[in-house]
């Protein structure tokens, strides 16, 4: 197989027409950056809940003298040095999908611009980082660096989900109160997402014990930020049961992101009346990224590509 493209019959269309095939190459590159996001914010939200947030104090080094921690630093440097450690292969992943899309440009001008976009944004956070480090965990910046993660998150899947698809102009795949729907919930859920974070960030996970937090109540950031997941879940059950009862192209997407706000939910509900133990914290994190791309991927799925004519 070429590293570009190859054509083969549309599946997905009405009408059988000419689609794009990613290369091997691409899908496994675009797959690892997907894979990598997702993971850093694993690993930040690691640096995050045990305190480990200036475990390497300086930066791009980890100390003023060396990049790597030193035997006088403390396990909590590991745990950031690992976080920064897997920067690397993200932006060597970033550049590389944004090469092999560059290739294709010319019939996949769409994965060019979102590869740029990806590209740019890892590169913002690296910076962003070291900013957060040189101020002390500003925890504004940090909740920033969060939501930036969780668009990565959102920006590779996507890639993930039209790399799949053909390339060229596409139609309205579901009926157009269905769509509105689909866009109501996800600005409910973009709510959801900013609140969680605030919420965490005046809660006692804000990297490191003497970091001062931005000052906002806790415990009333967390009802509040109960009331858009409880939304979120109920405009989510009507899009499944409409997806699902008149087969829609979502359908099976819906379904997914159902069964990940209920997991999300659950656990939301046992950190809250569990003193928000860090593993349970972390696992909100994490699957507030999944649940997001989940989303992204959801308001893809209502257009299709067209179908070729004549």
């Amino acid at each position: 197989m070429s590293s570009a493209s190859t054509v083969s019959p549309a599946s997905d269309s009405p009408a059988a027409g000419p689609t794009f095939r990613a290369s091997r190459f691409l899908r496994i590159a675009a797959w690892v950056s997907f894979v990598l996001n997702a993971t850093i914010i694993a690993t930040g939200g690691a640096v995050r809940l045990t305190g480990s947030g200036l475990g390497c104090p300086t930066w791009p080094l980890c100390t003023a003298g060396s990049l790597v921690p030193t035997d006088e630093l403390s396990y909590h440097s590991l745990i950031e040095f690992g976080n920064r450690t897997i920067s690397g292969p993200l932006l060597v992943f970033a550049i590389l999908v944004a090469i092999l899309s560059w290739r294709i440009r010319a019939v996949r001008r769409d994965l060019f611009t979102m590869s740029l976009v990806v590209l740019t944004l890892v590169l913002l956070q690296a910076l962003v980082g070291g900013v957060i480090v040189w101020l002390h965990l500003n925890a504004n910046l940090v909740s920033f660096h969060y939501i930036v993660s969780l668009v990565l998150v959102c920006l590779t899947a996507a890639y993930i989900a039209r790399m799949y698809e053909a390339p060229g102009a596409r139609e309205r795949a579901v009926p157009k109160p269905f769509a509105i729907l689909t866009h109501i919930t996800t600005f409910v859920m973009a709510i959801l997402v900013v609140v969680g974070v605030l919420t965490t960030g005046a809660g006692p996970h804000s990297g490191d014990a003497d970091i001062q937090r931005h000052g906002l109540d806790a415990s009333i950031l967390a009802h509040v930020h109960a009331w858009p997941g409880y939304i979120s879940f109920a405009l989510v059950a009507v899009l499944f049961g409409w997806a699902i009862t008149r087969e829609l192209r979502p359908r099976r997407w819906t379904a997914a992101l159902l069964g990940l706000l209920i997991v999300q939910i659950i656990v939301g509900v046992y950190q809250s009346r569990s003193g928000l133990p860090p593993l349970a914290v972390g696992v909100h994190m994490v699957l507030a990224s999944l649940t997001a791309a989940t989303m992204t991927i959801v308001v893809l799925r209502l257009k299709r590509p067209v179908a070729a004519q004549g």
